[in-house]
């Protein structure tokens, strides 16, 4: 069905309200083809009615279809390469060596913020496998959350089919880490155990999270206005442990979000140390 252009407004505006991303009215093709087959299914009669239904707040699972369609979830291991050059050959080994000279057990939280299907998350952890061999003596967690509920179910499987597995590993990696199911494969259960997933909004307080090492939180924000896009990062630098580190997409700079925002550049990647400043 052919979305109105009242109609765009409403779904942008329900969209906004329930994950930050912007839609424009150009948009029109994409809540057409990702939201159409949701009326016939629902029963609803145009776009309005279902924009109703959402924000009447009585079916969940009709708030969560929509945001699993509009949401993109576009992503693949080792995405965009350069970050993970950075973390390999800068970052882990500088906390490795701060946190070895600490007393007490090497903790080390990584949060990887809307991670989609679980690709980065499993990235970061591959990494941690090539650096440290085996995690003996490591308290390790790599924690992984999206607002898509369909995305996180497969990311918690830690199942990929070959398309998915073939876009950014090579056979080598791919042999290491993962086991062959059926016509799938699945994350070896030694990375599997040391990552966990659970369903987040960006929007939403990050109060019970704890702090962490390092974040990403990579081309999700490109979708927010700029207001609310400031707001977050001033939001995640408060989870980061002291010389924490933020990898941000490479298309966006925080120059504009705040002072503290000072970039690091290293293997071709710049990341952020806000707490050192």
């Amino acid at each position: 069905m052919r979305v109105t252009e009242s109609e765009m407004l409403q779904i942008a505006e329900l969209v906004e309200d329930l994950c930050g991303i912007v839609l424009d009215q150009t948009k029109g093709y994409l809540v057409e083809n990702r939201l159409g087959d949701m009326l016939s299914r629902t029963g609803c009669g145009d776009y309005s009615e279902l924009v109703e239904r959402v924000r009447a707040g009585e079916d969940d699972w009709l708030r969560s279809s929509v945001i699993n369609s509009i949401t993109t979830q576009e992503t693949l291991f080792f995405r965009d390469q350069s970050p993970f050059d950075a973390l390999r050959h800068k970052v882990l080994p500088e906390i490795f060596d701060s946190k070895e000279r600490a007393s007490g057990p090497s903790r080390l939280r990584v949060w990887c913020a809307a991670c989609s299907t679980g690709q980065e998350p499993y990235s970061v952890a591959m990494v941690l496998q090539e650096l440290l061999g085996n995690f003996t003596g490591w308290d390790l967690e790599i924690l992984g959350t999206d607002i898509s509920d369909t995305a996180l179910m497969q990311a918690s499987a830690g199942v990929f089919g070959d398309l998915e597995v073939r876009r950014g590993l090579s056979t080598d990696e791919l042999n290491r880490n993962f086991i062959r199911d059926g016509d799938s494969w699945k994350v070896k259960p030694h990375l599997r155990e040391i990552v966990r997933f659970e369903r987040r909004n960006l929007l939403d307080s990050f109060a019970t999270l704890g702090e962490f090492d390092i974040i990403f939180c990579r081309n999700v924000a490109i979708y927010f206005r700029p207001e609310a896009r400031r707001d977050l990062y001033r939001r995640l630098v408060t989870k980061l442990e002291p010389g924490g580190h933020l990898f941000t997409s490479s298309s966006e700079s925080l120059r504009d979000v705040d002072p503290c925002f000072r970039p690091e550049l290293h293997c071709r990647s710049v990341f952020y140390r806000p707490n050192l400043i």
